[in-house]
């Protein structure tokens, strides 16, 4: 091979030195990427899109009534989201009817996916009250809004009460707290009025709504204490919490009330 061949062939020490730099030097053009939102930015997320799927991966879900331009971002680059979740081992998934969009640990038997986000841990009585929610939701089928009463679910969970008067009430108020504030599917609709989520439907499966109905027939029958329960009706969170995980995504592990 004559030497010539061997310099076409063979890089100089130069261009192997820049070759090795190239990976780096992006960033010296890096404001030349149109999604670039400060220098040295390497994102490739338009910025509504980059905050839609923050807001996915903070839980517990995205309301295209309550957040409309999130929303519209999600719809319109649900691609490449779904994508990025895929990298952290997630999926998405989104309810169009309803509009709302949560993300779960990726179900598959091809590899052990690990846990992506925290779990959420809630008490018997607050997944009681989930339950009474969602058969109130259920209840009023084609309607677009439904709204009840504090006092109302607060009775249909008098069923459960253990212990004094007072103790049970600071649980009703710190699950009915849970609802409103961790989990979000109770929003305030007037004085102690509020709406319940659409997205509560995903949060128990129904093989724990057939577990935790055959609870309530026990103790309507007198077979069974309310308080033997507490402790073993262990709950997960169906599709929306699949493996444990919160935000949308969050499966539920039971805690006994105070005693």
């Amino acid at each position: 091979m004559s030497p010539a061949d061997h310099n076409t062939d063979t890089p100089s020490a130069e261009e192997g030195a820049a070759s090795a730099r190239e990976p780096f030097a992006s960033a010296e053009i890096v404001d030349d990427i149109p999604s670039a939102l400060w220098s040295g930015d390497t994102g490739t997320l338009r910025e509504r899109t980059r905050r839609v799927l923050l807001e996915l991966l903070k839980g517990p879900y995205v309301s295209g009534t309550q957040s409309p331009q999130l929303w519209a971002a999600l719809v319109a680059d649900e691609g490449f989201v779904r994508s990025r979740l895929h990298d952290l081992f997630l999926d998405l998934v989104i309810d169009r009817v309803d509009e709302f969009a949560f993300t779960r640990k990726i179900v598959t038997d091809e590899i052990d996916a690990p846990a992506a986000v925290r779990s959420e841990r809630l008490t018997f009585l607050d997944t009681a009250m989930l339950l009474v929610l969602r058969q109130l939701l259920l209840a009023a089928p084609g309607e677009t809004r439904v709204i009840v009463d504090r006092e109302e679910v607060y009775e249909r969970l008098a069923i459960y009460r253990t212990g004094d008067e007072s103790t049970f009430q600071r649980n009703l108020n710190g699950a009915w707290s849970r609802m409103s504030n961790r989990l979000r599917v109770l929003h305030k609709a007037g004085e102690d009025r509020f709406e319940i989520s659409p997205m509560v439907k995903f949060l128990i499966d129904e093989d724990r709504v057939r577990e935790l109905i055959a609870v309530y027939e026990r103790i309507a029958a007198g077979e069974t204490d309310a308080g033997e329960d507490f402790g073993d009706a262990d709950t997960g969170a169906g599709d929306a919490g699949a493996e444990g995980d919160s935000g949308g995504d969050a499966e539920t592990d039971t805690e006994e009330d105070d005693a």
